[in-house]
C-alpha cells in the first residue's frame, strides 16, 4: 500500500509544512491546477502527498484514510474521541502556534482565576435562573478542563464565528477560544484567566495508528522517517 500523508491544502499552514518538509530533505509540491488538491513527494518510492483542510486531517487519521498528517494539536484534542488511542505524535513542527484559553470580560475585576470563575457562575445562576454561558468551538477541550477543575454551574454556547465578539453582542458572558496575541481579546475587552490556558497547540506531524500498515507502507515509513530524522514507530499500534 502506498504510504499517503495528507497535509494542509492551503494557506500559510501549507506553505510552513512545505517549507519544515523541505528543509530536512523532503520535497512537497503541488500537482495540477490551482484549485486541485493533489501533490507529490518527490524523490520518495511509495509514498504519495494528499491536500486536505486542516480540519479534515484529524477525522482521516483517525479513520486510517492517511498513515501522516500535518494539523493542530487542539483540533486532534478535540476532534478524536480517545485521540492517543488513535494516534501518535511524530513530532512538533514548530509553527500554526496558538493558545486555547478562558478570557473573561475586564470589568469582571474581581475574577482572576478558574475559582473565581467557579464563584461567579454559582452566584450567575442564582441569580438569573439559568447557568453562565461560555462561547467556544471547543467544547471536549473546554468542558473536560473545567470538569477537573470543579467548575459546575455553567453551559457552552457553541461559536462558528467571531467567539470574541459574543460577550459584547451578550449571548455569552465569558468565551473560550485560540489566540496567538491576545490581541483580538484585548481589541474586544477580554482577559485571559490566570490559571485559563486550557492548551498550547501548535502543528504537528502525526501518524495514524489504525491505517493498514503493509510492508510497503512501513517501507516508506521507515525512508521518510530517516529523511526527517524523526521516530515514528513501526506503523499501526
Amino acid at each position: 500500500m502506498t504510504l499517503r500523508l495528507g497535509v494542509p491544502s492551503k494557506g500559510r499552514l501549507q506553505e510552513q509544512s512545505f517549507a519544515w518538509f523541505a528543509a530536512r530533505g523532503v520535497r512537497l509540491a503541488r500537482t495540477g491546477a490551482e484549485r486541485e488538491y493533489s501533490g507529490r513527494i518527490d524523490g520518495l518510492a511509495g509514498a504519495e502527498l494528499v491536500l486536505l483542510s486542516a480540519a479534515e486531517i484529524p477525522r482521516e487519521l483517525a479513520a486510517g484514510r492517511i498513515h501522516l498528517g500535518v494539523t493542530g494539536t487542539d483540533l486532534v484534542r478535540e476532534t478524536i474521541p480517545a485521540w492517543d488511542a488513535a494516534v501518535q505524535e511524530v513530532a512538533p513542527l514548530g509553527f500554526g502556534h496558538a493558545d486555547l484559553v478562558l478570557a473573561v470580560p475586564d470589568f469582571w475585576v474581581d475574577v482572576t482565576s478558574v475559582d473565581d470563575l467557579d464563584a461567579v457562575a454559582a452566584a450567575f445562576r442564582a441569580r438569573h435562573g439559568f447557568r453562565l454561558r461560555i462561547a467556544t468551538k471547543y467544547h471536549v477541550l473546554v468542558r473536560d478542563f473545567l470538569r477537573e477543575r470543579g467548575v459546575a454551574d455553567y453551559q457552552l454556547a457553541d461559536s462558528q464565528g467571531a467567539t470574541e465578539g459574543t460577550v459584547r453582542n451578550g449571548t455569552a458572558e465569558a468565551i473560550a477560544d485560540i489566540t496567538s496575541t491576545g490581541e483580538t481579546l484585548r481589541a474586544n475587552h477580554l482577559r485571559i484567566l490566570e490559571d485559563g490556558l486550557i492548551l498550547r497547540s501548535q502543528a504537528t506531524l502525526f501518524r495514524a495508528r489504525l491505517a493498514e500498515w503493509d510492508a510497503a507502507a512501513c517501507a516508506a515509513l521507515s525512508a521518510l522517517s530517516a529523511r526527517l530524522g524523526v521516530s515514528a514507530g513501526e506503523g499501526g499500534g
